[in-house]
């Protein structure tokens, strides 16, 4: 879709990659350069969504979890390194919390029935779970025991959106939208300098937002118990889970984060859910431009 704005047209390009609904919103000034520089975001995108995708089992993802499970080491390319030292700097800045290992929950927890696992089946896991269990000297990625897993779902799309900003960019857009998900990178304001609108939901009510967000440039990324989760009465299970305990965390139902990268707000709202009744505090203490809902309704933020 296109329409003329001033010197600029303005194009939005949906697509659907990592189990979201996706689009592109530029401006340029010719529709092939458009084009051409959608498509190459949005592949892009599918790249990584083909390289990181704990759906497939011949990509460098699952490569990394047959070592894992053997118990075994490989060496790994400079781009997963890279992911690689940011999961390690999440994990110690958020005190063990923001954990890639712990994705292996996922066999104890189905998010899509009506009813919670056996405690057993949550603690033959918990032996599995831990960075450091695992030895990272990039390039090369140690296990020192069997049957554990990693899963970069926490940060790849985020990453992926901020790959999208580099490419358009690169090539010449100096206005424009990246939105994967709800995980949101902006290029520059409009063209007339206005600041986009980024409507943040409120997570009780799917058809509310609770806040608008205005932003000329930098990132938005939310984490909540509202997507993916079991509801038993008035409580919500969700799928961001304590490593330690294998159990969803509670005291905060959404926080979002705006930062000058989406895969640093991806990553500041989940710990601070992680974080559980400290979550709010823990955003203040390390100035996290933020907002959030609780458990109780009550809504905040951090400039």
């Amino acid at each position: 879709m296109s329409e003329k704005n001033s010197m600029f047209d303005y194009f939005v390009v949906p697509f659907n990659a990592m189990g979201s609904r996706c689009e592109i919103k530029l401006y340029a000034h010719e529709p092939k350069h458009a084009q051409r520089v959608a498509a190459q975001a949005i592949q892009t995108v599918k790249r990584l969504e083909r390289r990181y995708s704990r759906y497939l089992d011949d990509n460098r993802l699952s490569a990394i979890n047959r070592a894992a499970k053997a118990g075994a080491s490989i060496e790994v390319d400079e781009e997963t390194a890279g992911l690689l030292n940011y999961a390690e700097a999440c994990y110690l800045n958020s005190d063990g919390l923001f954990d890639i290992s712990s994705g292996i929950l996922r066999v104890a927890w189905d998010f899509g029935s009506a009813g919670l696992p056996e405690q057993s089946r949550i603690e033959a896991l918990l032996p599995r779970i831990g960075w450091d269990k695992l030895s990272w000297r990039a390039p090369l990625l140690s296990f020192s025991r069997p049957g554990m897993e990693l899963d970069f779902g926490g940060i790849v799309k985020e990453y992926a959106a901020d790959q999208c900003a580099v490419i358009c960019q690169q090539a010449g857009i100096g206005h424009g939208l990246i939105n994967l998900g709800g995980d949101i990178r902006i290029i520059g304001p409009h063209p007339d300098g206005s600041p986009w609108s980024v409507g943040i939901r409120h997570p009780r009510d799917k058809n509310r937002h609770y806040s608008h967000i205005r932003l000329e440039s930098g990132a938005v990324s939310s984490s909540g118990d509202y997507e993916r989760c079991i509801r038993i009465g008035d409580r919500y299970y969700s799928h961001i889970l304590d490593p330690r305990s294998g159990w969803p965390v509670s005291g905060l139902a959404s926080v979002t984060v705006i930062a000058e990268h989406c895969l640093v707000a991806g990553s500041l709202s989940t710990i601070a859910m992680l974080k559980a009744t400290a979550g709010e505090s823990w955003l203040r203490e390390n100035a996290v431009r933020a907002l959030w809902v609780d458990i109780n309704g009550n809504c905040g933020e951090s400039p």
